[in-house]
């Protein structure tokens, strides 16, 4: 349970209709095999105990004496275990039967929560045996102690109040009535969903989206327990469908006719930072019952994925389909750029490398949707001291098998005449060396731009921006940065897309030729002809930062849970030491460079992520980075 990750089941135990004792040792079984799972909170159905299909017989008072007494047998068999059970079962308070969920842990009953509205239409005729959920919560006796029965019950951890739940007995997602959402409302960023749905063909599939749907609105975690085959009866079947979603993502699932174990872990804690985030939810929660409970909380071992590029869907249609999108975003934000500022030309320095490469893309998508002609992006090299024969070679070809206006302008005689000016010895390759290139190279684009009426496109990523991987007032100034909220693993992946479906072999070979060319700012002297100055031996490999950056600053996670995360993702990839010296140097940088980001250009925002100082981050660029330091250096 630390870092928030609460491990999670639905589980369907086989049943025998009205056999209360068999159906107890079935969940009592359950609760064993999940305890040894290090589960803190399962879900069995709808009236498990004695079974969903029992009829009539609900109106024998053996059936719903022998419910209590196995109920009572759970509670005992929990004893000794922090996991918290939830088991349905008919409960009689007074003259009224209610169709209930226990919740069960350590030995006691923490809560019985009944169903709401149970329906009284078609094969599903409950109304017959069960009575509504009175208004707002009462104490009952059961077994001599005081328990609380009622809907408005939130059981919430003494020491991690984001491990909160509530219980909404038989409610099938698709009558998303007011009990999930008051619940959420309350504060449970869990919802136990212990249910009773027979299976239909297709129903399946629409029970899981709208379960994911629900998730997704209500910001929380559903753990979802369906009824299974042993009450297949008369005329009903019942497949035991298992489902467990978060924040509308299928987290686990065991489908119909299956095993009937559904294992995840809910983070509780991301969910909560969600909703501060959105402000969706009101604060307090009048009329609701905190119950609260304890549970140690241990190291939680993962079973969900956490994916390596968080910013890159792993489906190959679907990031077809992401990249496709960004395009057409980056494409229609500088089309207005370009209109409102009656630019002429869209002028942007092309290295050879990634950055520039699909800056040069959208800039011929952008002529192409204005019905412009290409040549009216004017794509400038400026070869220095660090420039190759392959990356001039390879920005040359982009330039003509895209159609685009050219200008060649070497920057070597400018920057040494500068160097003569200010007095810097060529020899020494300092940050003096390497930035006074950068800044030519932006006053060559802006002087241009000038000359042919046009606008500089920069060129710059999220990546390099979270990382402040770029020169003041050099390549860090634009006009417009039409890649300002693109990470790097993810351009990559763009280039690649447009290099498989662009349909020409020539350029698709070039643009393959600048994925496997090594990311560099090519400010330093080549080493026999070969790139000398590689970016990612510098600060460190992208798809670390990429990772560090999506966690900080998507969801605000402290650095032990990014650095656990990490961990987790690259296991086999980049040892502790290796992910945790290069967290520091993310945190490092991510405060010392706020400045460069404070006064960034305009840039088409793309997605979740954003470091626009008048969008999503709104930073002092002198904040301290002590507070996140010292937790780093508690790490190991």
């Amino acid at each position: 349970m630390q870092n928030g990750f609460i491990k999670v089941a639905g589980v369907t135990p086989d049943v025998k209709v009205a056999d209360c004792r068999y159906n107890a040792d079935r969940i009592i079984e359950a609760m064993e095999r999940m305890a040894r799972k290090q589960v803190a909170l399962l879900v069995t159905p709808q009236l498990g105990i004695t079974a969903h299909t029992c009829g009539d017989l609900f109106f024998q008072q053996a059936l719903i004496a022998a419910a209590m007494d196995e109920l009572l047998r759970i509670r005992d068999a929990s004893a000794g275990s922090d996991m918290i059970t939830v088991a349905g079962l008919p409960v009689c308070v007074g003259n009224v039967l209610y169709n209930a969920a226990a919740v069960v842990q350590n030995g006691r009953i923490l809560g019985v929560v009944p169903k709401q509205t149970p329906p009284g239409h078609g094969e599903h005729d409950e109304s017959r045996h069960f009575r509504s959920a009175p208004e707002g919560n009462i104490t009952i006796r059961i077994d001599g102690a005081d328990i609380p029965f009622g809907t408005r019950l939130i059981f919430r951890h003494d020491s991690l109040p984001q491990f909160a739940f509530g219980v909404e007995p038989g409610e099938e997602p698709w009558s998303d009535g007011p009990g999930a959402e008051g619940l959420a409302a309350a504060g449970a960023t869990i919802i136990a969903k212990p249910a009773a749905s027979s299976e239909t063909v297709g129903k399946d599939e629409y029970r899981r989206g709208l379960l994911a749907a629900q998730s997704m609105r209500l910001v929380c975690g559903c753990v979802y327990a369906g009824a299974g085959m042993g009450e297949s009866t008369t005329d009903l079947v019942y497949g035991g469908h298992d489902l467990i979603t978060e924040n509308g993502a299928l987290l686990a699932q065991a489908p119909p006719f299956s095993d009937g174990c559904a294992v995840s872990e809910i983070d509780v804690c991301k969910l909560a930072e969600e909703r501060r985030r959105l402000d969706i939810f009101p604060a307090g929660g009048e009329g609701y019952t905190i119950v609260p409970f304890h549970c140690a909380l241990t190291p939680t071992i993962l079973t969900r994925t956490v994916e390596r590029n968080p910013f890159v869907p792993d489906s190959d249609a679907l990031r077809r389909r992401r990249c496709e999108d960004i395009f057409t975003i980056q494409a229609h934000g500088l089309k207005k750029r370009l209109t409102h500022t009656h630019s002429k030309k869209a002028v942007l320095g092309i290295s050879g490398g990634l950055d520039s490469c699909l800056a040069l893309l959208v800039c011929v998508r952008t002529m192409d949707l204005m019905a412009r002609p290409r040549t009216d992006v004017v794509a400038v090299s400026m070869p220095g001291f660090g420039s190759t024969k392959q990356t001039r070679t390879n920005a040359q070809a982009l330039c003509d098998l895209l159609g685009v206006s050219t200008r060649n302008v070497d920057i070597t005689k400018a920057v040494l005449g500068h160097f003569e000016d200010i007095g810097h010895d060529p020899a020494d390759l300092n940050v003096v060396y390497e930035n006074s290139q950068a800044r030519e190279r932006t006053q060559v684009l802006m002087d241009i731009a000038n000359q042919e009426e046009g606008l500089v496109i920069g060129t710059g990523d999220l990546s390099e921006l979270a990382l402040g991987f770029a020169t003041f007032n050099g390549d860090h100034m634009s006009m417009y940065g039409v890649n300002a909220s693109i990470p790097k693993t993810l351009i990559r992946y763009m280039v690649r897309d447009y290099a498989e479906s662009c349909g020409v072999a020539a350029l698709k070979e070039t643009l393959l030729d600048i994925l496997g060319t090594p990311v560099s700012p090519e400010l330093l002297p080549p080493d026999e002809g070969e790139i000398a100055q590689k970016t990612e031996s510098i600060i460190g490999p992208y798809e670390l930062h990429d990772f560090f950056l999506y966690y900080v600053v998507r969801w605000g996670f402290a650095p032990a849970k990014v650095f656990a995360l990490a961990c987790y993702a690259f296991e086999g990839t980049y040892a502790r030491g290796e992910i945790l010296q290069w967290l520091k140097v993310f945190y490092h940088r991510f405060f010392a460079q706020q400045f460069k980001r404070s006064c960034l250009p305009d840039g088409p925002k793309v997605g979740s992520v954003s470091l626009s100082p008048r969008g999503d981050w709104r930073m002092p660029s002198d904040a301290s980075s002590a507070l996140w330091m010292r937790e780093l250096e508690k790490l190991q």
